[in-house]
């Protein structure tokens, strides 16, 4: 197999660790960002360039002109938009499901029947579009409850009702405030379910799968796990709570019935499929799917992969998932989120972070960042850093990463300092 251009799409913590993973296989010759970040472009062998991606004749153009070998699509925004489809149409081998496929993740409701039909473990469900149908069924099943707009709201349409008060809060918000505009056009409510949550992820074409190591993410924005949640503020790998037993039906029940589903719907998925489950009792059920990989859990799972991950893609979109094997390193793997303070409500931008340079004992990815004028880096977002660790175990992931961000200058940093609790309790516990 010669040496290929790739394309990663998208400007985030996770494009960046996805193109510092898949620029270090000697398979990559050279590696673009479209656009990339500031990170990104600190990093050998890539380049970040200003095609515009929503315009998908742009990107075949881009692809054809630089003769790219493999695309790899960061974000569920453009897949669902069909990026994917149309870079496949013009003959690019890409790494992302078509359109149809990422409705998995485009439409909640269409997830769940999905669930419903192949018989995946998942919470009791409805779907409404009427304010007044929706509240007799919040009344009906009680509180607390699960109130979801249905299309894409960037990981924040889904609220946790402790009251039915609450409850009916939110189907006023989402279906007669339209705070989430059209994703909440149509709201899924469903069953609360408690226990532990863990991220799965597999690669996955047609029917054949290869399952990823496992991780736990942290949502809410506050220590002890409180506040509103956010798109993520840190997360850690292996999840403790993930065992053999546990793994097996959740490959056999939740990802090959949905591979096998949605190749039955003829929307076969070729992409990764992220699972995010709750485990209660050792048995998993589907919270959600997602059409790619998690951020922040992304930045681990690269940091903890030996493989070349840029010939397991290449296989996958020839064809070949089956040949793959992908090794992983026999350590933990620690990320911590460094937001604008203020989020995810009002943060202010543009702040600049100092001693990026010399930060030792730890990978920063970049997932909010610019540069000024001056050339410096400044904050551009809501979640500014990743700050991923290795360690023998999740205690010595934490104190790495932890020892890391407190090397980085920025005054507008705020960060959860309890990132990986769970697993350090149970460490300590001696509940390996």
């Amino acid at each position: 197999m010669g040496k290929v251009n790739v394309l990663v799409v998208g400007s985030g913590g996770r494009e960046h660790s996805l193109a510092w993973k898949l620029s270090q296989s000697p398979l990559c010759n050279h590696l673009f960002c479209a656009p990339g970040n500031p990170g990104t472009e600190t990093e050998p062998k890539v380049t970040n360039v200003a095609v515009n991606v929503t315009k998908h004749k742009d990107v075949v153009q881009f692809c054809k002109e630089k003769d790219v070998g493999l695309v790899v699509v960061g974000p569920e925004v453009p897949l669902v938009a069909g990026l994917a489809d149309d870079l496949q149409a013009a003959g690019v081998p890409t790494w992302g499901p078509s359109a149809r496929a990422a409705a998995l993740e485009g439409s909640k409701a269409f997830m769940k029947d999905v669930c419903r039909k192949y018989d995946i473990p998942t919470a009791a469900y409805e779907k409404f579009t009427d304010p007044a149908r929706a509240k007799a069924f919040i009344k009906q099943l009680g509180a607390p409850i699960v109130v979801k707009a249905s299309g894409l709201a960037a990981g924040k349409g889904v609220v946790v009702a402790r009251t039915v008060e609450e409850a009916y809060q939110a189907v006023d918000d989402m279906l007669v405030r339209k705070v989430f505009g059209g994703a909440g056009d149509e709201l899924v409510i469903e069953e609360f379910l408690d226990g532990e949550e863990v991220s799965f992820f597999a690669l996955v074409d047609g029917e054949a799968a290869v399952p990823l190591v496992s991780a736990q993410d942290h949502k809410a924005v506050g220590d002890g796990d409180t506040g509103p949640n956010t798109g993520g503020m840190g997360a850690y790998s292996p999840a403790p709570a993930m065992n053999d037993t546990i793994h097996k039906q959740v490959m056999d029940e939740i990802i090959y019935r949905t591979a096998r589903g949605m190749a039955a719907e003829g929307a076969p998925f070729r992409g990764t499929l992220f699972a995010g489950l709750m485990i209660k009792d050792g048995k998993a059920k589907l919270l959600e799917h997602n059409v790619r990989f998690g951020d922040p859990e992304c930045q681990g799972l690269m940091a903890l992969c030996a493989s070349d991950l840029t010939d397991a893609m290449l296989a996958a979109t020839r064809g070949r998932l089956g040949d793959v094997r992908l090794d992983w390193r026999p350590e933990a793997a620690l990320t911590v989120v460094l937001a604008a303070r203020g989020y995810p409500g009002e943060y202010p931008k543009g702040s600049v972070i100092r001693g990026l340079e010399g930060v030792t004992g730890a990978k920063v990815f970049h997932a909010g960042t610019a540069r000024n004028a001056a050339g410096e880096v400044v904050s551009a977002g809501g979640r500014v850093l990743n700050v991923t660790a290795l360690g023998a175990d999740v205690a010595e992931a934490q104190a790495k990463a932890y020892a890391a961000v407190k090397q980085i200058q920025w005054a507008d940093a705020y960060y959860r300092s309890d990132i990986g609790w769970r697993a350090v309790e149970r460490l300590r516990a001696g509940k390996h």
